[in-house]
């Protein structure tokens, strides 16, 4: 199909420049229709870490480009920007829709801004940044795409959905050779908009990008955000479905990940009968994505299946051992990098509780916490299902057997993270049911997740010895009153002394060093959030700073109450798929 590629040209310039403007925009540094070169100012991959490098401090040298994306898949040939049902392409030309109003950015991400994308941080000073954040221009040699997928959303094929409120604004290659899509969400309408505005609002941007950076501190794998952005355009919003439609302010995240492709971008395509571009598509996906697999080989599908079960499984493993509930486990939320995305209605666990539901419109709790493994094997199930079109008899029956080891592969990785939760060295065939046995007693006490892990990271050996917890221990203190709390510490000892050339001081220190003491609990961004939608915007900055550590004792974090005893009103907070 050919690609009109003069036709995107000029519409790159007439809205990055604004037509009739007799001055080129300074994010159009050409007026040639050429594409920029990637990473313009990227030093060369592996740099030495002792040698000083200074970030741009500007937009005019910095590239970003499209042309991977666009140069290897059919594009959607309807470049009007109305809700249509789409074919025969993986991505959408469309370009974001600037707010009307002005804009105000409310937080960048500075290991994001230097680290991932190679400029200073005083870029965040300049009037060329905030426009290119907030959707209001275009870096030249780039093309703004909605990208087409499809999904099974809470068990049921949903059919055709897609980047309805995101748009796709380029790749850029650092100067470690890492590969980072860009993306805006709550940009603007379409062409898979459905019903929706195009927009997203405040409260549930707020919680993205608290939430993405969080994830990443705690080690978690995940997309990424680089600013939010907040204007002054009404966005009308019935947050729990209930009829009560409230005005609220319209914001845009800027979000990174190194593929925005899901399970769901695979399961269209099967589902249209487009065998010829679903394989055009994972083969781009193995070839960039999994350097492991050789893009030759016959059973590089299989090969692709086997490692995207093993590394689900382990992310869900990971969001169990730090009490994270993602809300909305749909195959459209889950990518094919097996990195955690799209940040909705998530929430971690206070009260340890395996029927912990944190989105209201989950009705039925089929994402409920305990849920989540479960929920993981059906969504790999419908991957193969949209894989099998491109498997031979054989690789389907090796296909099945790959997805039967599911679930012993997640029980291995979250028994290795508790093990760790609770310093425990080597292996011994009772550390199954010492995990389970204190689960158990969690779940009875409905005691705090996060702080009964950091409080017995913290206590010493012989304050547990003669069970005495001090006051500021409260998770422990709550703990210890079940009946069989005794009875666990006399095994978890015993099994510690099975710790070969450790001492207490050592296990401490493995411990602390992954039971973080902050979590972004619901409560804190609910305190934000509303303190955001007065215009005040230091509790956002607070708990990004805080979160960029968790796992180290801070005073600002102390004085703020977040290793307290949650208040009273949180365990009354809702938070609804309405974003």
């Amino acid at each position: 199909m050919p690609r009109l590629r003069v036709p995107w040209a000029v519409a790159c310039f007439v809205w990055a420049c604004g037509v009739g403007c007799g001055d080129l925009d300074p994010l159009c540094p050409s007026w040639g229709l050429c594409r920029a070169p990637l990473a313009l100012n990227a030093s060369p991959p592996g740099q030495g870490c002792g040698e000083t490098w200074w970030g741009a401090a500007g937009l005019g040298v910095w590239g970003l480009s499209s042309a991977s994306l666009v140069d290897s898949f059919p594009i959607d040939p309807i470049h009007e920007n109305y809700v249509r049902n789409v074919r025969n392409c993986i991505f959408s030309v469309v370009y974001p829709t600037p707010f009307k109003s002005k804009v105000l950015l409310v937080a960048v991400s500075e290991d994001v801004i230097e680290n991932i994308l190679d400029l200073h941080i005083s870029v965040q000073g300049t009037s060329d940044f905030l426009q290119f954040v907030s959707g209001g221009k275009v870096i030249f040699g780039s093309v703004p795409l909605a990208h087409r997928y499809g999904g099974h959303q809470f068990g049921s094929w949903a059919g055709q959905l897609g980047d309805g409120r995101a748009h796709l604004i380029g790749v850029y290659t650092n100067r470690h050779g890492e590969r980072w899509e860009l993306q805006l969400k709550g940009s603007g309408k379409t062409p898979y908009s459905r019903n929706g505005d195009g927009r997203a609002v405040l409260r549930s941007s707020v919680r993205e990008f608290l939430c993405s950076e969080a994830m990443h501190y705690l080690g978690i794998p995940t997309s990424r955000a680089a600013s939010l952005v907040v204007s002054d355009d009404e966005v009308w919003r019935d947050q729990f479905y209930n009829g009560n439609i409230k005005k609220e302010q319209g914001a845009i995240v800027l979000r990174l990940a190194k593929s925005w492709f899901r399970i769901g971008s695979l399961e269209i395509l099967s589902h249209s009968g487009e065998l010829d571009l679903q394989r055009r598509l994972l083969d781009f996906i193995i070839q960039e994505h999994f350097p492991l697999i050789a893009v030759n080989d016959s059973d590089r599908y299989l090969e692709f299946f086997s490692t995207v079960v093993s590394e689900t499984a382990d992310l869900i493993a990971l969001w169990m051992s730090v009490g994270f509930a993602h809300g909305v486990c749909n195959t459209d939320n889950f990518s094919l990098l097996s990195i955690t995305i799209d940040y909705g209605p998530f929430g971690f666990m206070d009260s340890y509780d395996p029927n912990f539901v944190p989105n209201t419109s989950d009705d039925e709790g089929r994402y409920k916490i305990g849920n989540q493994a479960n929920v993981g094997l059906f969504n790999l199930n419908k991957l193969l299902q949209a894989l099998k079109p491109l498997l031979d008899p054989r690789q389907k029956q090796l296909a099945s057997q790959v997805l039967e080891g599911y679930g012993q592969r997640y029980y291995t990785c979250f028994t290795e993270l508790f093990r760790a939760k609770l310093g425990l060295l080597g292996d011994d065939e009772n550390d199954n049911y010492l995990i389970a046995f204190l689960l158990k007693l969690m779940e009875d006490r409905r005691a705090d997740f996060t702080m009964t892990f950091r409080e017995l990271s913290e206590i010493t050996e012989d304050q547990l010895k003669e069970l005495h917890i001090p006051e500021e221990f409260w998770a422990l203190q709550d703990l210890g009153k079940h009946k069989l709390f005794s009875e666990w510490v006399s095994m978890y000892l015993l099994r510690l002394e099975h710790n070969k050339g450790d001492t207490d001081v050592k296990r401490r220190k493995r411990m602390t060093a992954v039971n973080p003491r902050y979590v972004l609990r619901n409560w804190m961004a609910e305190s934000a959030v509303q303190k955001a939608n007065l215009n005040d915007f230091s509790e956002v900055h607070l708990l990004q700073q805080i979160l960029q550590h968790p796992f180290r004792r801070q005073e600002a974090a102390e004085k703020a109450g977040y290793s307290l005893h949650p208040p009273a009103w949180a365990k009354d907070l809702k938070v609804s798929c309405s974003s």
